[in-house]
């Protein structure tokens, strides 16, 4: 459902949490999940990641279909009905799709387009979700709201996550509502990145002109997710407590204070550091498969002079395992001999190498790296 057109702006090369907060460390140390907090950047760092020529090649030219848009006025979500039709593809029929005409005419007469998930089919906010993942080690999402001049989409309310807002066109009113009661009124324009952490109140309006921005989502990880996944497999069995407790609470509080004393063993026995490593190693491969040029890829030869370079955006963390390494590459694990491991460091340490380069005899070097242009770490560098 991307855009057919080439993207012709520039994309920043910073670090996504210093674009959209100013200073990364600042933001994780002072910031994160505690405050509000706006960031004024040079606007072409961000106009370039969604354009108004991007929203009406999405809208209009893509065949985009539901729950990627949804239509909202004055706070009530309209009906896909509305602005959606039917068709048939290969004798499938096809529901939910945008149809633009009606969907322009709803816009015309106030209501705000909502782009869903562009983090997985707009290919500048597919890079800024993956590097912000990395940075912050939360899974990230980006939706995306055109409203017309003066239009409201959605009344005062909260998100249940974590947001950064920044505007590409136009200019938005937005009311922040802080916990003494105090609203505060900002005015977004490109160049303006906002920071607001879960469950603040807020709403916003367009000014005279069109707006388009751009949300970003972040949804926590939390320590309680984090603790009942690590104690998840010491809990008790599905075992009967026993019958007729009810005349003999004894009987239970007994059973449950020795089922409580065995998981107190069993939790003073954990490795924390272990389970730590699982956590980076689920997150690490669960993320969302990034192969822009795999198909060109796929064509190319490679050989031991082929120019090679890592792809942009996936994560390359290595863990030993003993006589094997594992490479975590952000939606999978490949896990390798243990010869290999000095030679999967050099690639994870290099921008740009050739095979030739890297520790290994001609043959196995050329092998290895096929399979990681294949697995979609390293992509064969073009002009």
């Amino acid at each position: 459902m991307s855009s057919n057109r080439p993207v012709t702006s520039s994309e920043p090369s910073s670090p996504a949490l210093d674009l959209l907060s100013g200073d990364a460390q600042v933001f994780r140390e002072k910031i994160w999940a505690s405050r509000v907090h706006l960031h004024r950047t040079d606007p072409e760092d961000l106009v370039g990641l969604l354009t108004l020529e991007d929203a009406d090649a999405l809208l209009t030219e893509s065949a985009i279909r539901t729950p990627s848009v949804r239509l909202a006025r004055e706070g009530r979500v309209l009906p896909e009905s509305t602005y959606t039709r039917q068709a048939t593809l290969a004798g499938k029929q096809l529901t939910g799709l945008v149809d633009p005409r009606r969907a322009l005419d709803a816009f015309r007469a106030g209501a705000t387009v909502v782009f869903q998930g562009l983090h997985r089919y707009h290919p500048p906010l597919t890079r800024l979700v993956a590097r912000l993942e990395l940075e912050l080690g939360h899974p990230c999402q980006a939706n995306a709201y055109l409203t017309p001049p003066g239009g409201q989409g959605f009344a005062v309310h909260s998100d249940s996550h974590d947001v950064f807002v920044f505007q590409t066109v136009g200019a938005k009113r937005w009311q922040v509502h802080h916990g003494d009661d105090a609203v505060e009124e900002v005015a977004m324009e490109p160049g303006l990145s906002l920071y607001l952490p879960t469950g603040t109140p807020h709403a916003a309006r367009a000014e005279e002109s069109v707006s388009l921005h751009v949300t970003i989502g972040i949804n926590q990880l939390t320590w309680r997710g984090l603790v009942s996944r690590t104690v998840e497999g010491l809990l008790p069995g599905e075992g009967h407590l026993p019958a007729g407790w009810l005349e003999d609470p004894t009987a239970l509080s007994a059973g449950l204070a020795d089922e409580l004393r065995a998981l107190a063993d069993r939790l003073t026995a954990i490795d924390a550091e272990a389970a730590a490593d699982r956590e980076v190693t689920r997150f690490l491969s669960t993320r969302q498969p990034r192969l822009p040029g795999g198909l060109l890829d796929a064509l190319a030869t490679v050989d031991d002079l082929t120019r090679l370079r890592r792809r942009p955006g996936p994560a390359c963390v290595l863990r030993d395992r003993g006589e094997q390494v594992d490479l975590l590459l952000g939606d999978r694990i490949l896990t390798a001999p243990g010869y290999l491991r000095h030679a999967l460091a050099e690639v994870r340490a290099r921008d740009e190498f050739r095979p030739a380069e890297l520790p290994l005899d001609p043959e196995s070097r050329v092998v290895l790296c096929r399979r990681l242009v294949r697995e979609g770490l390293l992509e064969v560098a073009r002009p």
